[in-house]
């Protein structure tokens, strides 16, 4: 069985990337390219393995998608300051770890991303729902049947997929689509001139 589990985990990924909708990948892509253009910021959260692909996905953006590039990205990962998530965890509640820093920089015109493969997890709704009350664009990233958070993001990507770990395979591929947009396709632009 461990020569075949590789191969069925294979096919079965291949089946969630299938459920990804490219256009709605090309209209975050516009998004926050307007964002980076008109100088605002974007937020990014989640939790567990969607914490950790918020991380990846900001540190690629502010060097690969901004070093030396005419336009930068301010983008910000909420799941990056530890003493203030655990600081709020410890003394309100987790539910608000995401929208209490929002609270501090969020303008209307931002970008809020949330990422959750089962959609529900109360912290990075209330950070929707501050994002969407705040005036912000709402970017959700969600899996299975896209839970509330597909139904509260203005733009949601659902990866249409059981399986949780095929949902952040998927999620770290949209997120690379999104980056190497502008790492390579905005570069060879310029470079055609």
């Amino acid at each position: 069985m461990e020569h075949v589990f590789p191969g069925l985990y294979k096919a079965e990924l291949l089946k969630a990337i299938e459920t990804v909708d490219l256009d709605k990948v090309g209209e975050v892509i516009q998004i926050l390219k307007e964002a980076r253009d008109a100088g605002r910021r974007i937020f990014v959260c989640g939790n567990g393995g969607s914490a950790s692909s918020a991380s990846h996905f900001v540190c690629d953006v502010l060097k690969g998608a901004s070093y030396g590039r005419p336009a930068r990205f301010r983008i910000i990962a909420l799941t990056d300051s530890l003493p203030t998530l655990t600081a709020y965890s410890n003394d309100v509640g987790y539910d608000c770890v995401f929208a209490e820093q929002l609270k501090n920089f969020a303008e209307p015109g931002d970008v809020v991303m949330a990422i959750s493969g089962s959609g529900n997890s109360p912290n990075v709704l209330r950070a929707v729902e501050y994002g969407n009350a705040a005036g912000c664009r709402t970017i959700g990233l969600t899996g299975r049947d896209g839970g509330e958070l597909g139904a509260l993001a203005q733009w949601n990507i659902q990866v249409s997929h059981p399986h949780m770990g095929r949902i952040e395979d998927a999620h770290m591929m949209v997120l690379h689509m999104i980056c190497y947009y502008f790492m390579d396709v905005e570069a060879a632009e310029r470079a055609a001139g």
